[in-house]
């Protein structure tokens, strides 16, 4: 297919979703990465150890998650649109009041309450614009949404530039209430999915064991597991990274927030060519493993031959466009995988729960390697190698040819 022609398909209210959905993921994920660069000063202050630091990282993800499963399961009850809204004001709130904690119980309960709200837009963006896209560019509009992720971090990266030395870390999360505003154009574009309230039985609402029927347990359960494995790789590197980056190899903070910013911006590669393979050339499954193998194998090479401040920007670069590629093509893998009805819960639980658990032990995992083993080992054991298992769990999924409707995907699934 041309870009005229896509671009064709996308015109009125698919394209005009799209980008506020967009705009709605890339706030959610700028004010949730601000947390990474804060990391530093707030292991200074309070005086943590490496492994202090993990659990402080890691004991909110596993917090918020539960809450984001609960959420999930609202936006298949009550409407997508409902719950975006409720997100993105709820979440700025909460990374705001960062700022107003003086110890890490309260910093604790905050970072969970984002992390939720936060994590309610990942299910809520993706179920709306799995729904409203074109069949034939489904997964191309649904990939290519994930490109807020390291947009998101970019963005964080220029506000951790800009405040963390002068003004400190609490005040860095202040920023996050610039998203709230951006509710009156959610309010003013979106309606809610066109597939939902037929998908509904009148008789009995979406629950959360519906995943666990015979006919959707096993992919229920392989998605979630490499899934944990994939979010635990990413979830702690790229949070401890510029902590990583400041320790390990000597970089400035404000170096590490401009090494690591610029790593995803052009991470953003990787989605493209990832978006585009799987929906043209590949099927999403394939596409995935391939992305997920060579981004544990330039992982390795970012980790053994990567030297100084240059060579460390390139090799991390490179390791981005594959590993956060793989979101583009896995989101819209996943979300088909699951019917109408249940796709916000689906997501929410085998993608969106198992990426904030991942992120809960992936740093706890990494940060008690680290006091013990040294940094390049942490990064080994908790980056390279749970993506290697990762690509081995998403054999086991079912290829499904890219383009069809989502109704059809759910046919051949139950055949």
């Amino acid at each position: 297919m041309k870009l005229r022609e896509v671009i064709a398909l996308t015109r009125g209210y698919p394209g005009r979703l799209w980008l506020v959905c967009f705009a709605t993921y890339g706030f959610s994920q700028m004010d949730l990465a601000l947390w990474s660069y804060a990391l530093p000063l707030i292991k200074l202050e309070f005086q943590l150890t490496r492994t202090q630091l993990g659990l402080l990282s890691g004991i909110p993800f596993a917090l918020g998650g539960l809450g984001l499963i609960w959420l999930g399961l609202l936006a298949d009850r009550y409407g997508r649109r409902k719950m975006l809204i409720f997100g993105t004001l709820a979440s700025s709130l909460f990374v705001a009041a960062h700022a107003l904690t003086t110890s890490l119980l309260p910093l604790v309960a905050v970072r969970a309450g984002s992390i939720a709200s936060g994590g309610l837009l990942y299910p809520a963006t993706g179920a709306l614009v799995v729904e409203e896209a074109p069949a034939r560019i489904r997964g191309l509009m649904t990939g290519l949404l994930q490109i807020a992720y390291p947009i998101g971090w970019f963005l964080a990266s220029i506000l951790a530039v800009l405040l963390l030395q002068s003004h400190g870390w609490r005040v860095l999360f202040l920023t996050g209430l610039v998203s709230m505003p951006f509710v009156w154009v959610i309010r003013r574009v979106v309606r809610e999915s066109t597939r939902l309230a037929p998908a509904q039985p009148r008789d009995r609402p979406a629950s959360f064991r519906d995943l666990f029927a015979p006919q959707l347990r096993r992919r229920t359960l392989t998605l979630f597991a490499a899934q944990y494995c994939f979010v635990v790789a990413y979830g702690g590197t790229f949070l401890f990274a510029p902590t990583y980056f400041h320790e390990q190899r000597g970089f400035e903070i404000a170096g590490t927030a401009t090494l690591v910013g610029l790593s995803n911006l052009i991470g953003l590669l990787g989605y493209f060519a990832a978006a585009w393979v799987g929906e043209f050339y590949l099927t999403r499954r394939t596409t995935t493993i391939i992305w997920t193998l060579l981004g544990s194998v330039f992982f390795m090479v970012f980790l053994r031959l990567s030297e100084g401040y240059v060579q460390s920007l390139i090799a991390f670069s490179i390791m981005a466009v594959f590993l956060l590629g793989t979101a583009a093509v896995k989101f819209a893998y996943v979300a088909e995988l699951f019917p109408t009805r249940l796709r916000a819960t689906g997501i929410a639980f085998a993608s969106s729960f198992a990426v904030v658990l991942g992120q809960a032990t992936g740093p706890a995992l990494i940060g008690w390697l680290a006091d013990r083993y040294g940094w390049d080992w942490a990064m080994f054991c908790g980056g390279a190698l749970p993506l290697m298992l990762a690509a081995v769990l998403y054999m086991f999924l079912k290829p499904l040819p890219s383009g069809l409707d989502v109704d059809e995907v759910q046919r051949r699934l139950a055949a």
